[in-house]
């Protein structure tokens, strides 16, 4: 009756932890997967300064990505800001906004709106977007795109 006991603290308990600790901690070790998420959420971030600097100057304001220099710069900044090596950014806009092959801006005006746009930050098969409505402004971050996502 011991064996079978302990045979099933193991199927019922032992097991499931292992499983739930494994993944929780998958996302702790990888580094770029953390990193990828930090900057995208410093892009965002630095896109939202942009769209509140624009309405509480009461003029047009502009986010400036250079891929190529890899960094980007908010209206406001003297310097940029850089971007990790390991991860791909990739910018999609109206044609008068896009700088070819090496990013471009996004302006945000004084009434929230904005020229709209969308950058694609990736490494190592994962992959975020952060899309920037034209009519609002509004700046959301879209976690784990699938390929049919990016040909919108």
């Amino acid at each position: 009756m011991r064996l079978a006991s302990a045979t099933t603290f193991t199927l019922f308990v032992a097991v499931p932890l292992a499983v739930l600790l494994g993944t929780l901690l998958v996302p702790m070790v990888s580094g770029t997967s953390v990193e990828l998420e930090r900057t995208t959420r410093s892009v965002a971030k630095g896109l939202r300064y942009t769209r509140s600097q624009a309405l509480g100057n009461n003029r047009p304001e502009t986010f400036t990505l250079n891929a190529r220099k890899r960094e980007f710069k908010l209206t406001d900044e003297a310097g940029a800001r850089r971007l990790p090596e390991a991860i791909e950014v990739v910018f999609f806009s109206a044609r008068e906004n896009r700088a070819p092959r090496s990013g471009g801006i996004i302006r945000f005006f004084s009434d929230g709106s904005s020229t709209g746009g969308r950058l694609e930050l990736s490494s190592q098969g994962e992959r975020f977007l952060v899309n920037v409505d034209w009519l609002t402004g509004k700046v959301d971050v879209i976690e784990s795109v699938v390929d049919e996502a990016r040909e919108r």
